[in-house]
């Protein structure tokens, strides 16, 4: 089982900064099987810069939960999971941190679909999720923002996976190993 996750926050540091948006889309190795989108609350400035990159703003958030409140569907939802993200150090440095700051751990396994991206599918002038997207035709529907950038991110995942899946015995699919 995976989980695709991507976050939006407010800069580029997980220590600074703080979780805007997470989309969480669980995964069977086939076919999308749970999902969870939210704004979230970061109980601190969004700078002018993301707000401008992502179009989340202050006013947006000002009603969303905060991390806290949705820290068990979080938990719930990725827990026996790997968790899966374009740069997946990013998103699984910051979730780490909003649960640091909570008083526990969240430990899961990691898979960087830059990383399988690049072993893969080479040839790709850029890696980046966007230049990714384009030349593989994968429409991302809110680029920049969570829940659309997840959406490409469980495509980009699929179309890994269908290349690198092999026929098992009794009908069954095996997964390679991807690291």
């Amino acid at each position: 089982m995976f989980s695709i996750v991507d976050i939006e926050t407010t800069g580029q540091s997980a220590q600074n900064g703080k979780i805007t948006e997470i989309a969480i889309y669980v995964h069977n190795g086939t076919q999308v099987v749970d999902s969870f989108v939210s704004l979230i609350n970061p109980e601190c400035h969004i700078p002018y810069f993301i707000t401008k990159l992502t179009g989340i703003d202050n006013h947006m958030v000002a009603d969303a939960p905060k991390f806290y409140q949705v820290a068990k569907k979080v938990v719930e939802l990725t827990q026996g999971t790997t968790f899966v993200a374009h740069n997946a150090s990013f998103d699984y440095r910051f979730v780490q941190q909003e649960y640091r700051r909570l008083g526990y751990e969240y430990k899961r396994k990691t898979m960087c679909t830059v990383k399988l991206s690049r072993k893969y599918l080479p040839g790709h002038s850029s890696y980046s999720l966007g230049k990714l997207c384009d030349d593989l035709q994968i429409r991302i529907d809110g680029r920049h923002r969570a829940g659309g950038d997840a959406l490409a991110t469980v495509k980009l995942f699929e179309i890994i996976l269908n290349k690198h899946i092999h026929p098992a015995v009794n009908g069954q699919i095996i997964q390679p190993k991807l690291f």
